[in-house]
């Protein structure tokens, strides 16, 4: 672990629609450049835990974690969408007094990240996508969602009804991902034969954790298009598994490589980086945010 004694603290803000954002952050007293963490599909900001807990960033940087609106701490029963957390993200940033912000984002994270750019350009000083996930090349479960937008939208919607009928649980308990992260290498260290999508690819265990029609509507954000990636000016880091079974990693690279100010990184992994090789992903970040230090914060 770091050596630095900056406590990290949790805060939350209030949202003119009545929602709430929960989000954790560590900063010194004097100005420094600021890196958000974003998670991905049916998680939240404790898969940054161990992240926050090791990296050796805290010295020159501020560190920013947040729950994205329908998540966590910033749990949300009404419509989820990449306008909404782009738009949260951004009063966080203006809450806490920060005109820029590198963001790293983790699957939907990292297309948070990049609709976020489109939305508020002068708000990002670079990006890091941890295995981004670009609609068009989409496999699987992800891809059977995005057939079934309509129908998907219809369930959503009766779900919703349910809950204004006072039908559905009401209380999700907190999921420590960190502790699940820690697990899962004791179990595929003990299980060579065993994938981690067949860990962390079971929506019925997402669901212990928040409601379906937030875990649905995840699901369908992460089929909207994305902005035009020739559009993503900024300095830019692209971590890759070099498993990634989510969608077709050569359609991705040549996704990838639309950006004008890109570097690719691949790690022996499969999509959940920060679980697989952790120390790995947390080393290609620190020495790429050595390299691109913002001069301002």
């Amino acid at each position: 672990m770091t050596d630095n004694n900056t406590m990290e603290f949790s805060r939350t803000i209030e949202r003119p629609d009545g929602g709430t954002v929960g989000y954790r952050i560590k900063r010194a007293e004097s100005a420094r450049p600021l890196l958000v963490m974003i998670h991905g599909l049916a998680s939240n900001l404790t898969r940054w835990s161990e992240f926050v807990d090791y990296t050796r960033l805290d010295r020159e940087w501020d560190l920013l974690r947040i729950d994205l609106r329908g998540h966590g701490t910033s749990m949300y029963r009404g419509h989820l969408s990449m306008d909404m957390w782009c738009d949260d993200l951004s009063a966080v940033l203006t809450a806490e007094g920060y005109d820029q912000a590198t963001i790293v984002g983790h699957s939907l994270g990292a297309q948070v990240g990049m609709q976020f750019f489109a939305r508020h350009p002068q708000q990002v000083s670079g990006l890091i996508m941890i295995d981004p996930v670009f609609p068009e090349n989409l496999s699987g479960r992800l891809l059977k969602a995005r057939r079934l937008k309509v129908l998907v939208w219809l369930a959503i919607r009766f779900l919703w009804l349910m809950n204004r009928l006072g039908i559905g649980r009401r209380h999700f308990p907190p999921r420590d991902l960190r502790k699940l992260d820690e697990e899962t290498r004791e179990i595929l260290n003990a299980n060579p034969d065993i994938e981690i999508g067949q860990l962390y690819t079971n929506p019925f265990v997402d669901l212990e954790f928040m409601p379906v029609a937030n875990y649905m509507q995840d699901t369908l954000e992460v089929t909207r298009p994305l902005p035009p990636l020739e559009s993503i000016t900024c300095p830019v880091l692209v971590l890759l598994s070099a498993g990634a079974s989510v969608s077709d990693p050569q359609k991705n690279l040549a996704m990838i490589h639309r950006m004008p100010s890109v570097e690719i990184t691949t790690i022996e992994a499969n999509h959940w980086l920060l679980t697989e090789r952790p120390k790995e992903a947390r080393e290609a970040i620190e020495d790429w945010c050595d390299r691109n230090i913002p001069h301002s914060s």
